[in-house]
């Protein structure tokens, strides 16, 4: 499809958010910002909550696609990951729905399927189509928006491609990132890749680099038309050298969810 001109980025203010704003608009892109927190240095972003949802009908307003990464990152109590990632996910994609907007780009993530184990050497990767198994509430929800995008897709015709995103940051930090990691670059190849691709539907891809460790298939992030140029293999003499190789005994270790499974990082609000 022709390259989308104006696009809502939720989740502005976040991690991922902050660099794709750096980067997205050397693709062509108009970035519109949504966060419940304000943007320094950006007075025109919009400040408000996904419950909001006369702010979200406005937000998604005029847009010609969304790419929806607002929501809380980590492991919450449910009755928070109800109210920001559930619901939430829920009054976007009704807001974009009720303005005529047929593009989603959706946030979700390995943890959708992280008590899947992780290859080992000679397994083949995991499939896009490996039976869903979360690893906390938070990966709990990202089965839930992918299903919402089904639905949305097969009852309203509006068409996302859902991410799995690994770990995207400027480099990676750990020997289990090495599989996993997404340079900010690629990411955001990976993201106009699933704003232009042609009829989509509702499509699945996981988001990674083209890791030499890779864990995953992404052949169907390829079929979008998405270039992995860049690869972890770089760092990983100095992080094997401080942190060891992975320990299949460790659970851990052992799942493609990592500490998730164990000890999942807690949302700090």
């Amino acid at each position: 499809m022709p390259a989308p001109r104006t696009v809502l980025l939720t989740g502005a203010a976040g991690g991922l958010g902050t660099l794709m704003r750096g980067l997205l608009p050397a693709y062509g892109y108009e970035l519109r910002l949504f966060d419940a927190t304000p943007i320094e240095g950006v007075p025109d972003a919009i400040t408000a909550d996904l419950a909001d949802k006369a702010a979200l009908r406005e937000a998604v307003r005029g847009v010609d696609a969304v790419i929806h990464l607002a929501g809380i990152s980590l492991e919450a109590s449910f009755d928070k990951i109800l109210r920001a990632n559930i619901e939430g996910t829920y009054n976007l994609y009704e807001a974009a729905r009720e303005e005529g907007v047929r593009r989603i780009v959706f946030a979700s993530s390995n943890h959708a399927v992280g008590f899947t184990p992780r290859p080992r050497d000679g397994d083949p990767l995991i499939p896009i189509d490996t039976p869903r198994r979360p690893d906390t509430y938070y990966g709990l929800s990202k089965c839930f928006g992918e299903d919402l995008a089904q639905l949305y897709w097969d009852q309203h015709g509006v068409e996302t491609v859902s991410v799995r995103i690994g770990s995207c940051f400027m480099e990676p930090t750990s020997v289990r990132m090495l599989s996993v990691w997404m340079s900010p670059g690629d990411g955001a190849r990976l993201f106009h890749a699933a704003l232009t691709a042609d009829e989509v539907g509702h499509t699945v891809v996981y988001g990674s680099s083209d890791n030499r460790r890779l864990w995953w298939d992404l052949s169907t992030a390829r079929a979008l038309g998405y270039e992995p140029q860049d690869d972890s293999e770089q760092y990983a003499e100095k992080l094997i050298a401080e942190q060891g190789e992975l320990d299949p005994e460790n659970p851990d270790h052992a799942y493609l969810g990592g500490h998730f499974v164990t000890n999942p990082p807690r949302w700090p609000n």
